[in-house]
Order: C-alpha cells, then structure tokens, then sequence
C-alpha cells in the first residue's frame, strides 16, 4: 500500500488486511526491504504469528529469523545475502552467468526470462538452459505472458 509508516501503523495495516482462519502471510518487496526489515520489527510481526518472507536484491544482509528469503542478484552489485530460500536470476543478463551462483546456499535455484522485444524468444532460452542445467528451474511472470501492466 506504499506510503510511510511507523512500526505500530503498519503492523495494523497489515493485519487489516488478512483473514482471521490463517497466519498472516507478509511479503516485504519494493526498493531494499532489507533496508527497513530490522530484528525488532521481524519480532513484532512474529509476535502477531505472521509468516515473513522478503524479495531482495542481496546486497544487504537479512535479520535472523525471516521465514523466507528470495534473493535476485543484479548486475553491478555486490552479493552479500548468500544463502535463503530462493534464488531468482533474470536471464539472461549480460556479464552474469547462472553457473557463479549454483555454489551458494539456496534450496531452490529459478531462471526468469528478461522482459524484453523478443520475450517469446527469451522464454526458450531460459527453458533450453534449465533443460541443459536440472539445478535452475524455469519461473514466469504470467502477467508479463498476458500483456498486464
């Protein structure tokens, strides 16, 4: 919902917004969220029995006790969150090669094809590299498939 918020509004707003019958599921992405996902704010939201996941660039390192970690590397940075849940390249991307990833400690290791004029095209290239690498698999964005901004 954007916006700034101290601790208290938006630990209210997010429950505002989920069912009563489940854990709260909260996903922090946008800009760095590791730049605002602090050890004190990972306990109040733990404390109201949410489930926190973050999408981030890795070039911060993430508070203990996240309960899951998506990282995308992007070219120019620094890598310093090496080890999570997830790690989701966009291919392909000039200069950065899955395989300098395949070492580091992620369950789960995704290609997402690059947005780009020859998308269609791009979807293959990503499909052929998880055919001749079974480590990656293949992730789309199915609203970029069906043309929805």
């Amino acid at each position: 919902m954007g916006g700034l918020y101290n601790e208290d509004d938006l630990l209210e707003t997010a429950l505002s917004l989920w069912s009563a019958l489940e854990p709260p599921f909260i996903v922090c992405t946008g800009g760095e969220p590791l730049l605002q996902m602090d050890e004190r704010l990972l306990s109040l939201l733990h404390a109201k029995r949410c489930v926190v996941a973050v999408e981030t660039n890795g070039t911060t390192l993430a508070a203990p006790g996240i309960d899951w970690i998506t990282v995308s590397p992007k070219m120019g940075t620094t890598l310093r969150q090496t080890s999570g849940n997830e790690l989701k390249l966009v291919y392909p991307q000039n200069g950065l090669n899955p395989s300098q990833y395949e070492n580091l400690a992620f369950e789960h290791f995704f290609l997402q094809p690059m947005d780009d004029p020859k998308y269609p095209n791009t979807i293959m290239k990503v499909v052929e590299y998880c055919l001749e690498h079974p480590k990656w698999k293949l992730s789309l964005q199915i609203h970029k498939m069906l043309a929805i901004k």
